[in-house]
């Protein structure tokens, strides 16, 4: 028997179903594939909210009442990574999805596929599924949506220290055909009754699904209202709550329920009103809270109920409701009131009344951010007239997300080296939480911010500041940038659109023509940006990256708190991961298992995992002891200083890592997408002296091995080190700020080493 079997339905589903079905096979799963030693029962919390003990609560079943009628499933469900079966269900569709499925369930021993001779529905089809599982639980995911990286690891541990409950609820997020990802809006701390009443936001014990009867109606829509609060409801206390995405779900243009408006949306009383008749008075009274919510919202939604049918929605609405209120019941909004009076005319001029509140709101809120513009420009104008600050410095950072990277090791030189410059920082609001007592700062579009920005004689940043501002005579700009550019850059983005995303390319221009000194930290950084930023009005600074600085000055003791910090026991390797984004990528998706890589590592290894900042402060994918979520890390170079080796693909990353002298592995699956989507400006791959940085790997596989057999640090790899190393760092050597500072603040000439 295996842990999980996954049901997913499919009709008119076949530009979507391999990607689910790639979203489900591609998980690794089960407490049965774990490191000796290192059991889940160790493993970080999930946020698991219910934890009951004691015997099941359904006692002896007797008899299976859905049991197959048809022959064994065929395909085993194995053990560890494979501790999962897939059962897709061929609704008659007649599109490619029953061929898809073949093809998977032909390549693939834990794929099954059922074919139905006639479309039945979604329901029926799940049904079909339930009957042919063989797991301890079953999920059931539509054929367009999916399963998040690490779902069902994450669902299996928490299943575990839930002492195995009836029901497990988790949370998913939705996203719509602009690839827009959005929270739900689900309260997973609240009743598990008022989360939304979906087949695919829970897993249910099969044993217990089984032994209740519990059945999707044969007819979409809503078709898994009934058994799903029955569930919860039968379940009691043996239902758990993971705090934890899980599921994506996915909102498409048309061809859905979700956007197929109709009286078919009518539907929902049916379903409510068997709901409500076949339980009790306590659970009546439980569930009814949420009613009114869950009515009100249909008829709401324009992509359901259309403006012609509203009124007879409302009024079926009200009807459901006054038939099966119980005693005593208090609506909790004006809306709901309306609802229990049944009241369609005081429903309606609520709505409108919100409605027009909401819109004066709007347009109250762009009159004042218009007038408030018109202040600041013309206050920013009259500062403009006013002299320089000449001990005034103005810092930025990535697009104003914090102090970091080069213009924060240049703002710590300086209040060594040039105490009577003072350093100010530009923030987004968001992002104030950054910044260090002690540390001025202005939040960006701000009055303070348009003052510092017209005062200041120095300019600092390694993107751009932000507002357009005007760039004075006097005024000494700074671009730091922040890496040595392996993929294109500037105006050689021009031939690669993919990572273009919209770029004014004369914004490009204008933003060069304001800067006095590019820092470089190689020649052939110096090379490109001298192409790619073509510009008379700056001088190119070769001194070296100030943020490499801590690598030559950090010693034992500093390595020794830093990895203390993060809980890296002294005599494990430590393995950073951090590859870079993906322009034609939305979201965190590695391409490599991290749980199997570490598990593949075996004892005495930790991997810290590393997203780009483009994705946010997690990657969610800490869920196995030997993994560190570090995205959220304030410094990447003391992550940097922890590792003993950094794994990577095309981040520049790699560069600055190279002044450590430790190992350098590229894993690049996708290396000839990439370098046709993006651009790049040398093969990383080609293991030329200079180009290749170390070991290399193009699968996950050969990554595994590279570690087994001890490949990844060998004397040619070392070779191939000290040839990047000399060809990209040759300006590094722990004194680069002091060099910007000396050049830039004090005037004084210097040069590189």
């Amino acid at each position: 028997m295996c842990r999980f079997s996954v049901v997913v339905p499919a009709h008119r589903v076949q530009g979507y179903l391999r990607e689910c079905l790639e979203s489900v096979l591609g998980q690794s799963a089960g407490t049965r594939d774990t490191v000796p030693g290192e059991g889940w029962a160790t493993a970080p919390s999930d946020g698991v909210a219910t934890a009951p003990s004691g015997p099941d609560a359904t006692g002896p079943s007797g008899p299976d009442a859905t049991a197959p009628s048809g022959p064994e499933a065929t395909g085993p469900c194995g053990t560890g990574a494979a501790d999962l079966e897939v059962i897709v269900v061929d609704d008659a569709s007649p599109d490619a999805d029953a061929a898809i499925a073949a093809e998977y369930a032909e390549r693939d021993p834990r794929v099954q596929l059922v074919r139905l001779d006639r479309h039945s529905g979604t329901g029926a089809a799940r049904n079909i599924g339930a009957e042919r599982a063989r797991g301890d639980y079953l999920l059931f995911l539509d054929g367009d949506d999916l399963l998040l990286p690490g779902a069902l690891a994450a669902l299996d541990r928490a299943l575990t220290r839930a002492a195995d409950p009836d029901v497990l609820i988790f949370g998913h997020d939705t996203v719509d055909w602009w690839e827009t990802v959005r929270p739900a809006e689900d309260n997973l701390t609240a009743d598990p009754l008022a989360v939304t009443p979906a087949a695919w936001n829970r897993v249910v014990r099969r044993a217990f699904w089984t032994a209740h009867t519990l059945r999707f109606a044969d007819h979409a829509p809503y078709e898994d209202i009934v058994p799903v609060h029955r569930a919860v409801l039968l379940a009691g206390e043996r239902v758990a709550v993971l705090d934890r995405v899980c599921v994506r779900w996915r909102k498409r243009r048309g061809g859905s329920v979700s956007t197929t408006p109709g009286r078919a949306h009518f539907t929902l009383f049916e379903r409510y009103e068997t709901l409500l008749t076949g339980i009790g008075a306590d659970d009546r009274a439980r569930l009814f809270p949420y009613l009114a919510d869950r009515l009100l919202a249909v008829l709401t939604d324009t992509g359901r109920v259309r403006q012609a049918d509203r009124r007879d929605f409302f009024r079926e609405a009200a009807r459901l409701h006054r038939a099966h209120a119980p005693a005593g019941h208090t609506p909790a909004t004006a809306e709901a009131r309306a609802l229990a009076a049944g009241s369609f005319l005081t429903y309606d001029k609520l709505r409108k009344a919100d409605t027009r509140r909401r819109r004066m709101a709007v347009r109250l809120k762009r009159h004042k951010k218009k007038l408030r513009g018109q202040v600041m420009r013309a206050a920013y104008r009259a500062d403009l007239r006013r002299g320089l600050d000449p001990h005034l410095a103005v810092y930025g950072a990535y697009w104003n997300r914090g102090i970091s990277c080069n213009p924060a090791a240049i703002h710590a030189k300086a209040r060594e080296l040039a105490p009577h410059i003072r350093g100010v920082w530009v923030v987004s609001g968001q992002h104030q939480e950054r910044v260090p007592e002690g540390v001025d700062y202005v939040v960006e579009g701000s009055r303070r911010y348009w003052q510092t920005m017209a005062r200041a004689t120095y300019l600092v940043n390694n993107s751009s500041f932000p507002g357009g501002f005007t760039k004075r005579p006097g005024q000494i700009y700074l671009q730091t940038h922040h890496g040595t550019p392996l993929k294109k850059m500037g105006l050689d983005q021009r031939r690669y659109p993919a990572g273009t995303h919209g770029i004014s390319f004369q914004k490009v221009l204008d933003h060069t023509d304001q800067w006095d000194y590019s820092l470089s930290s190689n020649p052939h950084s110096t090379e490109i940006w001298e192409r790619v930023y073509p510009s008379t009005s700056y001088r190119a600074l070769e001194l070296g990256y100030p943020r490499n600085d801590v690598y030559f000055s950090a010693g034992a003791d500093h390595r020794a708190h830093v990895r203390a910090a993060l809980g890296i026991p002294p005599d494990h390797t430590a393995l950073l991961y951090a590859p870079t984004h993906r322009d034609y990528q939305k979201g965190f998706l590695p391409r490599l298992d991290l749980e199997r890589f570490v598990r593949a590592l075996g004892p005495g290894h930790v991997v810290l995992v590393r997203a780009h900042y483009f994705y946010g402060a997690g990657t969610g994918l800490n869920d196995h002891p030997g993994l560190l979520d570090v995205t959220g890390h304030p410094s990447v170079e003391d992550l940097c200083v922890a590792a003993d080796a950094l794994i990577t693909d095309y981040s520049s990353l790699m560069f600055d890592y190279a002044c450590l002298d430790r190992p350098i592995v590229t894993y690049a699956p996708d290396w000839q997408a990439y370098r046709l989507a993006r651009g790049t400006y040398f093969d990383l791959l080609s293991g030329h002296p200079g180009d290749t940085p170390g070991a290399v790997a193009t699968s996950e596989d050969e990554l595994v091995d590279l570690f087994r057999q001890g490949a990844w640090n060998t004397p040619a790899t070392t070779k191939l080190r000290e040839a990047f190393r000399a060809r990209f760092c040759p300006y590094d050597d722990g004194r680069a700020a002091e060099r910007v500072v000396r050049r830039v603040f004090l005037g004084e000439e210097t040069t590189g080493t």
